[in-house]
């Protein structure tokens, strides 16, 4: 056997010659490989890259991790590895690939960001936001509260008819995901402005097309006609990087979460298929739990 000077050496070849790879890439692979060797070396003098084992590559991800690494650096890291331990293994310089049955640390999905209940109640109700004679800020303001007060999706709210409110029970049925239908309830608030919504849009344009929310022309807007139109009004109260529908509809969910409904509750509300989609918004809620934790509790 070769020792992890002449091996490491030899996959370096191997990826200039065979492979070729440019030579920012094959000094890369080498800084890692110099990297996971240091590592096991500090650990025991007496290991080599033929003695190395499954577990001694999970405590350096771990070692990794706790440095702060991020989950695409160290999957980096361990993909070379594996090009290494396949070269030398099919080479006969080790015996078997410890990294086989390895598998790297998964990215972390990013926490869906929420506008927070004040910014919304000042988009809704603040003095001077909207004319209630001016058709546009009727329907923008209709569409905003719907959104907040149902969590439903885009496609849902774009696709709603005047068939889909049922005022009696308030309620509304929406067609989902893999138009799947769902009924979500809303209060007395929603049902005042989507009749004063109604009625202001049949004084205008008449029974019109049957759909419930309609551009300046009388038909059925499109998503991006509300896509515009939220982001537009999102802006007066938001810096948000994001301000589209989606984040509303997060907002409702963080909102209902932080208000003491459960996680099966809003998952139905949703519309979502698996309680995994809908745990996303405990870790939110669970940050500003942690805010409210220092700030109220004497120990904290």
């Amino acid at each position: 056997m070769c020792n992890g000077f002449m091996m490491i050496g030899q996959f370096l070849d191997y990826l200039r010659r065979e492979q070729n790879r440019s030579e920012l890439t094959v000094q890369s692979y080498e800084e890692d490989l110099r990297f996971f060797e240091s590592y096991y070396k500090r650990l025991d003098s007496h290991l080599s890259w033929e003695s190395v084992d499954t577990d001694i590559i999970r405590g350096w991800m771990e070692s990794m991790m706790d440095k702060g690494n991020t989950a695409t650096s160290i999957n980096r890291r361990l993909s070379a590895l594996r090009s290494f331990f396949r070269f030398a293994l099919s080479r006969g310089l080790v015996g078997r690939d410890p990294t086989h049955a390895v598998k790297g640390p998964k990215k972390s999905k990013p926490l869906p960001q929420f506008l927070k209940e004040k910014e919304m109640d000042e988009l809704l109700d603040g003095e001077g936001m909207w004319r209630d004679d001016i058709f546009g800020d009727v329907r923008a303001r209709t569409i905003l509260l719907t959104f907040y007060t149902t969590g439903m999706r885009l496609s849902e709210l774009t696709g709603l008819d005047d068939t889909s409110v049922d005022f009696a029970n308030r309620q509304i049925k929406v067609s989902g995901k893999g138009n799947k239908q769902r009924l979500i309830p809303f209060g007395e608030e929603l049902e005042t402005v989507l009749r004063r919504y109604i009625s202001m849009r049949e004084s205008i344009f008449g029974g019109g097309s049957g759909a419930l929310f309609v551009t300046d022309k009388g038909q059925r807007i499109n998503q991006t006609q509300v896509r515009y139109m939220v982001k537009k009004n999102l802006s007066r109260v938001s810096s948000l990087k994001k301000r589209t529908p989606h984040v509303i509809r997060h907002t409702f969910a963080t909102a209902m979460l932080n208000n003491g409904s459960g996680l099966e509750s809003v998952k139905k509300l949703l519309g979502h298929e698996s309680l995994k989609t809908t745990e996303v918004y405990t870790h939110a809620t669970f940050e500003q739990l942690k805010r409210v934790y220092k700030q109220a509790h004497p120990r904290a």
